[in-house]
C-alpha cells in the first residue's frame, strides 16, 4: 500500500508527508531466457546493424532488469482474505500456469502483515491470524518453488492503512535484519507518516540497514522506492535504491493508468540496469477495464522497461487474464538486458509511437491509440532509430506473426488499444509475408433500425505485393452487413489500398450499447504463403438526447473514463466506491444536478446532430479543500468548442458553454491543469442539453 495523493481523507490519514520521499524496496535477478510463445515461433535475429553494448551492471548485481511478480494489494488492500493461504496459493499458481518460466519471480506481501504493535523486544509482529506460521514459514514455502518473497513496511512512525501497523522509522536496523533473518528479498518502504524528517535521509539509513542486514545474513534485499514522484526520485533515489516510484497510485480504470503512463515515459533517460522507474503494480484481470485496455497496460509497462508487479488475484483469474500476463514476446521486451526505456516518437492527436531500444538491435514499438475511436498510426524504421536497409521484418507481438516491410510501420489500432511490433533490419525480409494495414475508418455509431454506412481499408506496407485481397465484415446476430462498394483485389502493390464500404443494419429492437463485428482480411503473399486474419470492429447503438432543455445527468452516455473511481450522477466524484460522493457543492453553492468526476476524465455522449448547445457551472468540487487545479474542455466531434483555462480550490463556478450544432458527439473533458492529478476533483454542475 501507498498514500493515495488524490484525495483530501487519505491526506489527513497520512498528515505530515508533503515534503517527504519514499523509497519501495524492490529486487531481482534477470529471470530465465524468455522464448516465444504462439502460433509461430520468433524468428532469428538477422540484423544488419552493430547491436548497442549493454549498459554497466549495478555492483550488487540486484535488479538487472525490472522486478517481476505479484503484490496483492490492488486485489485485496486489508481485507480478511490477504493471509498465508493466499500468499502461498499465489506461489502455486506461479508454478502451475508457467509464470514463474516465465520470469516472474517475487510474491510480495503488502500493508497489514503486522499486527498493530511491537513486541516487548521492539520486533515486529506477525499477525497470528493472518500468517499463523510466522513469515519465515511463508518464505520457506516460496523458496521451495523456486521464488522470492517481498515485504512492506514505511519509512514512517506507522504505515499508510488506518489501523496504523509499525513503521520503521528509529527502528530501520532491527527491522531490516528481521526481513533478513525471515529470508525476505524485497522490500517495498512506503513514505507514511514519516515526521517531516527529510526523505534522502530516512531512505539512506534504510539502504545502510539493508546493507548492514546482508552483511551479517548474506541474504541480498532489493530496495524499491515508493514516494510518488513528489521530490522527484528519479535523481536521487539510484543512489540509494533499485526502483523508484514515480507517480502516485494507480486505480483500476483507464484514466488513472492513461495520467501515470504520461507521467512516467518522459523520465526514460534515468532508466537502466538496477534503476527502474516505477509507475506502480498492474491492475491487469481486476475487472475495471477491458481486455484491449488491459493489452495497452501490460505493452506500455513492458516497453517503458517497468516494474511488472501482478495485481490481481490470480486464484480466481480468467483465461484472458493469462494470456494477457503470459505473454512472453511482450515479457521479453521489459526483461531485454540493454534496460533501456522506451522513448516517445510522437504522439500527435492522441496517436502514439513509443520505441524501446533492445540489445539485438531491433527496436520495440507500440503504436498506441489514446482516443476512443479507431486511429491509424503510424511510422517508420527511420524514426524509431533504424538503419537503412532494404527490408524489415516486422513481428505483431501480441499476434505472433511475423511480416516484411518496405519500413512503413503502420496499423489501424482500436480505441484504446496497442499494437506492439518488434522491427529490425533483415536481410532475409523476403521469407515473410507481407505486412498490411487495415481496419475501419473511425467509429461506427448507429441508430436502431436504421441503416448506417461503416468504411473500411486495407493498405500494403509490406515490401513485396498482397494478391487476391478479400475483405469481409460479419454482424451480430439479427444485423444485416452487406459490402457496397469491391471488398476485393487482384493484387496490391506497396502504399495500394483497397477501400470497402459496407451497410450495416441493426434490428430495430437493439438496446443502446456497443456490438462487436469482425472484420476479417485474407490475402496472399508472392511466394504462395496464405495470410488470414481479424480484428474486431465496435459498432455503437446510440440514441440522441430529447427534444428540448434536459439534464446530462439523466441521460445514458456513449462511454467515460476517470481518473478515481467512477463517474457520479448528481454528486460530486468521492473516493473509489460508486455511489460514496457528497453534493456537487462549489465554493459554497449547492448544485441538485449535474456530473461528479476527477481528472484526468472524459464523457462522451451521441448527439446524432440534434443538440444545439451545453452549459454547465463548473469548478472543484468543496470536497478538496486546499489543493485541486482543474481544466473543464467541451469537444463537439473533433472541435474544441469551450475551454475553462485552469481552475481552483479557491474559485466560484464559472459558467461554461458551447455551441455543438451538428455535431455526431460531444466530449465532457477535464484535464489536471498540468500538475499531476493530485485532488483534482471537478464538478459539471446542472450541465444541460438544447436540443
Amino acid at each position: 500500500m501507498t498514500r493515495r495523493p488524490h484525495h483530501r481523507t487519505t491526506r489527513h490519514r497520512v498528515a505530515g508527508l508533503l515534503t517527504a520521499a519514499t523509497l519501495c524496496l524492490a529486487g531481482i535477478t534477470a529471470p530465465p531466457a524468455l522464448a516465444a510463445t504462439g502460433t509461430a515461433a520468433a524468428p532469428a535475429l538477422a540484423d544488419t546493424q552493430a547491436a548497442p553494448l549493454p549498459a554497466p551492471a549495478p555492483q550488487d548485481g540486484l535488479a538487472l532488469t525490472p522486478p517481476m511478480g505479484f503484490n496483492n494489494w490492488n486485489s485485496t488492500h486489508c481485507r480478511a482474505e490477504f493471509n498465508e493461504a493466499m500468499v502461498k496459493g499465489i506461489a502455486d499458481i506461479f508454478v502451475e500456469k508457467g509464470l514463474k518460466d516465465a520470469g516472474y519471480e517475487y510474491v510480495n506481501l503488502d500493508d497489514c502483515w503486522a499486527l498493530p504493535e511491537r513486541g516487548a523486544d521492539g520486533k515486529l509482529v506477525p499477525d497470528p491470524v493472518r500468517f499463523p506460521n510466522g513469515i519465515k514459514a511463508v518464505a520457506d514455502y516460496v523458496h521451495a518453488r523456486g521464488l522470492k518473497l517481498g515485504i512492506y513496511t514505511s519509512a514512517g512512525t506507522k504505515t499508510c492503512n488506518e489501523a496504523g501497523f509499525p513503521g520503521s522509522l528509529g527502528h530501520e536496523y532491527s527491522d531490516a535484519r528481521q526481513f533478513a533473518e525471515w529470508g525476505v528479498d524485497y522490500l517495498k518502504y512506503d513514505n507514511c507518516n514519516n515526521q517531516g524528517i527529510d526523505a534522502i535521509q530516512r531512505y539512506t539509513t534504510m539502504r545502510d540497514a539493508l546493507r548492514d542486514a546482508t552483511a551479517t545474513t548474506g541474504r541480498p534485499i532489493v530496495y524499491s522506492i515508493c514516494e510518488w514522484g513528489e521530490n522527484k526520485p528519479w535523481e536521487w533515489a539510484a543512489e540509494l535504491g533499485q526502483l523508484w516510484r514515480t507517480t502516485g497510485d494507480i486505480s483500476d480504470d483507464w484514466g488513472s493508468m492513461l495520467a501515470i503512463m504520461k507521467r512516467n515515459l518522459p523520465l526514460a533517460e534515468h532508466a537502466g540496469p538496477g534503476r527502474w522507474n516505477d509507475p506502480d503494480m498492474l491492475e491487469v484481470g481486476n475487472g475495471g477495464m477491458t481486455d484491449t485496455e488491459y493489452r495497452t497496460h501490460f505493452s506500455m509497462w513492458s516497453v517503458m522497461a517497468a516494474p511488472l508487479l501482478i495485481g490481481s488475484d490470480l486464484r480466481t483469474a480468467s483465461d484472458d487474464t493469462f494470456e494477457i500476463l503470459g505473454n512472453r514476446e511482450v515479457i521479453a521486451v521489459d526483461q531485454d538486458p540493454l534496460g533501456r526505456q522506451g522513448t516517445v516518437v510522437s504522439s500527435e492527436g492522441g496517436r502514439w509511437v513509443v520505441a524501446k531500444e533492445m540489445r539485438d538491435g531491433s527496436r520495440a514499438v507500440a503504436l498506441f491509440n489514446e482516443t476512443s475511436s479507431p486511429q491509424r498510426i503510424a511510422t517508420s524504421a527511420k524514426a524509431v532509430g533504424l538503419p537503412a536497409a532494404s527490408g524489415y521484418s516486422s513481428r505483431d507481438l501480441w499476434e505472433h506473426r511475423t511480416y516484411n516491410t518496405a519500413g512503413t510501420l503502420a496499423a489501424t489500432v482500436p480505441a484504446h488499444g496497442t499494437v506492439l511490433l518488434r522491427v529490425r533490419a533483415d536481410s532475409r525480409w523476403a521469407q515473410y509475408p507481407p505486412a498490411v494495414e487495415y481496419g475501419p475508418d473511425g467509429r461506427s455509431l448507429v441508430e436502431a433500425g436504421w441503416p448506417a454506412a461503416l468504411d473500411t481499408h486495407l493498405t500494403t506496407v509490406g515490401r513485396t505485393p498482397a494478391q487476391h485481397v478479400s475483405l469481409t465484415l460479419t454482424g451480430p446476430e439479427g444485423w444485416t452487413v452487406r459490402a457496397a462498394s469491391p471488398s476485393t483485389a487482384r493484387s496490391l502493390p506497396t502504399g495500394r489500398t483497397l477501400a470497402t464500404r459496407w451497410k450495416v443494419t441493426p434490428p430495430a429492437h437493439a438496446e443502446p450499447g456497443s456490438y462487436g463485428l469482425t472484420l476479417r482480411a485474407e490475402y496472399r503473399a508472392p511466394g504462395g504463403q496464405r495470410v488470414r486474419t481479424e480484428q474486431p470492429v465496435t459498432a455503437t447503438v446510440a440514441v440522441a438526447p430529447p427534444q428540448g432543455t434536459s439534464y446530462l445527468s439523466d441521460l445514458p452516455w456513449l462511454r467515460s473514463t476517470n481518473g478515481w473511481g467512477p463517474v457520479e450522477r448528481d454528486t460530486s466524484n468521492g473516493e473509489q466506491a460508486a455511489g460514496d460522493g457528497t453534493p456537487l457543492t462549489i465554493e459554497g453553492t449547492v448544485y441538485a444536478k449535474g456530473l461528479g468526476v476527477h481528472a484526468e476524465s472524459e464523457i462522451e455522449y451521441y448527439t446524432g446532430g440534434h443538440c444545439t448547445s451545453v452549459t454547465a457551472q463548473v469548478g472543484v468540487d468543496d470536497e478538496e479543500v486546499d489543493s485541486g487545479t482543474v481544466a473543464f474542455q467541451i469537444w463537439a466531434d473533433g472541435r474544441l468548442a469551450a475551454s475553462s483555462g485552469v481552475l481552483t480550490t479557491s474559485m466560484p463556478a464559472q459558467p461554461l458553454s458551447a455551441d455543438v450544432s451538428g455535431a455526431s458527439t460531444v466530449r465532457l473533458v477535464v484535464t489536471d491543469g498540468g500538475d499531476g492529478i493530485t485532488s483534482d476533483h471537478g464538478d459539471w454542475a446542472d450541465a444541460r442539453w438544447n436540443c
